[in-house]
């Protein structure tokens, strides 16, 4: 097949709800979905919009602009990521709290989807302004936060430390510890063992399960990680581990190449110094983009969205790709992906080990007894088994794609929940 170079990026294909939208009304034909349910599954619950002023350092003031956008609470309280970032904006928080909905569906575990997010840089921002946008974000959205309402979790550019001092001014409001209203906090303050892990074991579970299924032993398998924060760092940790050839890894510094495998360890070792892998000397140097073009068995972008597109899914050269982020493929390049045969296994499936030990750590709090690190990583590898089993087989018996597979089965769960409960009037 010759495909004709694309031009630009359209401006649906940049914008992420579009690209949710679309993979959603695929999934909503196959179910036959009724127009009343496709309206009320595909618009979110609520979006919130907050001002968040603080004092810098110098005694200015700043103004930083907060969101969360709850999108379902049909299976149950909402779950998703808070994100600081300079290009967040309302349209991308809304597409990732979509995602998070079908996403636990998916799993199976009772948590619909939200996400949140500050529009700043914290590069360029002291611990102690960290600390203050934090809690006057938190603050802000005190009716909307709760261990039954809404429950945040690291993202993009946030940490453990960031969760406690959300659940700290949230208890203080409330005034009681309440662990429950946060995931992904430091151990000592209530966190799950396993955790930090678990997105990337995720990946690592559903790509030797889809490995198995084209016949692709590990050992055999050349992998390609696009992002080494923590979701990509693990995953091509924990797959060096399970006898993969990691022949590629990127950060902001760039992508590293290396035909003959790639030294992990290094890797790891280099970025605790360095906190980037600018300077790796394990493989050669070229741009992250460029480096996800290079050969390879199977690609995981664990990055940000919008990293395989209409311009560069032509010439992808993996027979697989796990989806470690979260809308790493547009909607274009899904098509063009199918055509050449590239399996994907999408995000909602792929990168949810994340959310499952987050909801064992919700768990873990509201009984006040704690899970050892085997068991759960040992449930964690049950039910991201279980759930892929599930969705390959929707694939199959629908003759349609592993992405198309995770939606039919995540929007009709959560649909076949909205018709059980009814409408409230």
């Amino acid at each position: 097949m010759t495909y004709v170079e694309p031009g630009p990026l359209t401006k649906d294909e940049e914008n992420p709800f579009e690209s949710m939208k679309r993979r959603f009304e695929v999934a909503a034909n196959y179910l036959d979905l009724e127009p009343g349910i496709y309206d009320y599954l595909i618009a979110p619950e609520k979006q919130v919009i907050v001002t968040i002023p603080i004092q810098m350092d110098d005694g200015t003031i700043q103004v930083f602009e907060g969101y969360r956008v709850i999108h379902s609470t049909a299976l149950g309280p909402s779950k998703g990521g808070v994100r600081y970032a300079p290009d967040v904006n309302l349209d991308e928080v809304k597409a990732l709290a979509a995602w998070m909905t079908w996403k636990c569906a998916v799993v199976n575990i009772p948590f619909g989807g939200a996400k949140g997010g500050i529009t700043c840089d914290p590069t360029q921002l002291s611990r102690v302004q960290l600390e203050k946008i934090t809690r006057r974000y938190t603050a802000n959205l005190l009716e909307v936060f709760g261990p039954e309402k809404d429950v945040p979790a690291p993202d993009v550019n946030t940490d453990a430390q960031i969760m406690a001092w959300i659940m700290d001014t949230y208890s203080m409001h409330a005034q009681k510890t309440q662990t429950a209203v946060v995931t992904g906090k430091p151990l000592y303050l209530g966190g799950s063992r396993g955790r930090k892990e678990a997105t990337g074991r995720g990946v690592m579970i559903v790509a030797l399960r889809m490995m198995e299924k084209i016949g692709l032993k590990p050992q055999d398998a050349r992998v390609i990680v696009q992002g080494f924060g923590n979701v990509g760092s693990i995953s091509a940790r924990l797959l060096h581990e399970k006898g993969c050839k990691i022949v590629g890894i990127s950060d902001i510094s760039g992508g590293y190449y290396n035909s003959v495998g790639i030294d992990i360890n290094a890797a790891f070792a280099h970025m605790t110094t360095h906190r980037t892998l600018d300077g790796f000397g394990g493989g050669e140097k070229m741009d992250g983009m460029d480096l996800i073009e290079q050969e390879c068995d199977v690609l995981v972008p664990a990055a940000r969205e919008d990293q395989i597109t209409s311009r560069n899914a032509p010439r992808l050269k993996a027979k697989v790709v796990v989806e470690g982020a979260n809308g790493p493929t547009t909607a274009k390049a899904d098509k063009i992906l199918e055509e050449r045969g590239i399996l994907v296994v999408p995000d909602i499936l792929a990168n949810a080990g994340g959310v499952t030990v987050s909801y064992f750590e919700w768990v873990q709090n509201r009984m006040g007894y704690f899970w050892s690190e085997e068991d759960v990583n040992a449930r964690l590898q049950r039910i991201m088994e279980e759930s892929f089993d599930e969705v390959y087989r929707i694939a199959q018996d629908h003759q349609v794609s592993l992405r198309i597979g995770a939606y039919i089965l995540g929007v009709d769960r959560v649909a076949k929940v909205v018709r059980m409960r009814g409408i409230y009037a």
